[in-house]
């Protein structure tokens, strides 16, 4: 019985982080595709091949992308931008989809810093993320501290704290290791790595 069980539980941690990556990465392709296939389908009639919607959505993202260059559609672009940081309650949720979309894939990325912070008070330290280190430009009196996203536990909530920065080390770990470390709770560590004071 002990034998049946081993090979059960080998088996589940097996196929289980097999079965869950096809299953997100399966609906993930769903979505995307279905983002202009939903539009397509109908003109395909029954010879629609899943895919032809993601590869169209490619398309066009960087169709507009290059569009942006140029100075007519460049313009236009510009002036829905300006727009839509003038009409009111819509400019925050927009600040903040394009603030954090930029912060990601733009050229200031945040999220590269690995940072170690100490809990006032105690001798426990967190492992978060610099999301800004130019805090004057929001409230001048914080001009020597950076802000820290530190990530909850099996989710993606967490919280963002304004940090003096010679409290702050960075170490040298990838963002992703750190991510993949804080998200699992420490189950998945990496070799300890030189830390540096920033």
């Amino acid at each position: 019985m002990k034998y049946f069980i081993k090979n059960f539980l080998n088996g589940v941690l097996t196929i289980l982080p097999i079965g869950l990556v096809i299953y997100v990465v399966y609906k993930l392709f769903i979505f995307l595709d279905g983002l202009l296939g939903n539009l397509l389908k109908p003109h395909f009639n029954e010879h629609y091949i899943p895919g032809i919607g993601l590869l169209m959505t490619v398309v066009l993202i960087t169709l507009l992308g290059w569009l942006s260059t140029k100075f007519i559609t460049g313009s236009v672009i510009k002036l829905l931008d300006f727009g839509l940081t003038k009409i009111p309650l819509v400019k925050t949720l927009y600040s903040i989809i394009k603030d954090t979309v930029h912060s990601f894939i733009g050229e200031k990325k945040s999220f590269s810093k690995v940072a170690l912070v100490t809990l006032p008070g105690t001798g426990m330290k967190s492992l978060g993320f610099i999301t800004s280190e130019q805090l004057e430009l929001f409230h001048s009196p914080l001009e020597k501290y950076a802000a820290v996203y530190i990530p909850q536990t099996f989710q993606v909530a967490g919280f963002t704290f304004l940090v003096p920065k010679e409290e702050i080390e960075i170490i040298d770990v990838s963002p992703e290791d750190a991510m993949k470390f804080i998200l699992s709770g420490g189950m998945t560590s990496s070799n300890s790595k030189n830390i540096k004071k920033s």
